[in-house]
């Protein structure tokens, strides 16, 4: 798909989403289990709290790196100006449904019968969203943003991230296949593709991430 964009690389943007939407997936299997409460699962298992921070700090970067910039550049265009809203709206509708499924994870008496409803419309909401972004904003994005502020929003993706890019670069390219891998870590500094090769990859592994830390009832 890279093909179709002239001026930004939107490997790491299709990666993301890609890694989102696997995510999505795992959840939903998750929360359809009967041999356990899916509340315990999600509440224990390493999956979860890398979900939800990866999702949030790849949309507050482009909330603050890339939806104002496009608005100020974007003056008096105004299906252009609809489209960023509708940006701005979706991620208003899909963040605080992470604070809303945590609150039914340590529901005791009512959180099991809210979660599947939670976890289907934050399903269908960012299954939307990503869907969204990739048929109309992407293009937009590549015509209006410079390499300089394109720059600007991936250094702050990377600086959010932090402590956690040990275990963010093999989640991004967890259960994809080996030719996707190589074009994604080939564009990298070779100090982080040996780090992943070497050592974070197996890390990540051995995280078993939404493995259910213990066997114990949910909270």
């Amino acid at each position: 798909m890279s093909q179709d964009f002239k001026n930004l690389d939107m490997t790491m943007m299709f990666a993301i989403h890609d890694a989102l939407r696997r995510e999505l997936e795992r959840i939903a299997r998750i929360t359809a289990r009967v041999d356990e409460d899916p509340r315990h699962v999600l509440s224990t298992a390493v999956g979860w709290e890398l979900f939800k921070k990866f999702l949030t700090v790849h949309h507050t970067s482009e909330d603050d790196m890339v939806w104002p910039v496009m608005e100020a550049a974007l003056v008096g265009k105004d299906a252009e100006l609809a489209l960023l809203a509708d940006m701005e709206a979706e991620h208003g509708v899909i963040d605080p449904l992470l604070a809303d499924i945590d609150a039914a994870l340590a529901d005791r008496d009512s959180g099991l019968e809210r979660l599947t409803g939670l976890t289907d419309t934050l399903y269908t909401q960012l299954g939307g969203h990503l869907d969204h972004e990739e048929r109309d904003a992407l293009a937009l994005m590549d015509i209006t943003l410079s390499q300089e502020q394109w720059q600007a929003f991936s250094a702050e993706q990377r600086t959010r991230i932090g402590d956690d890019s040990a275990r963010y670069l093999p989640w991004l390219l967890d259960d994809i296949g080996a030719v996707k891998v190589a074009n994604i870590i080939g564009k990298m500094p070779a100090p982080l593709r040996n780090a992943y090769e070497n050592d974070w990859r197996q890390a990540y592994e051995d995280l078993g991430i939404w493995t259910p830390k213990t066997a114990s009832t949910t909270r």
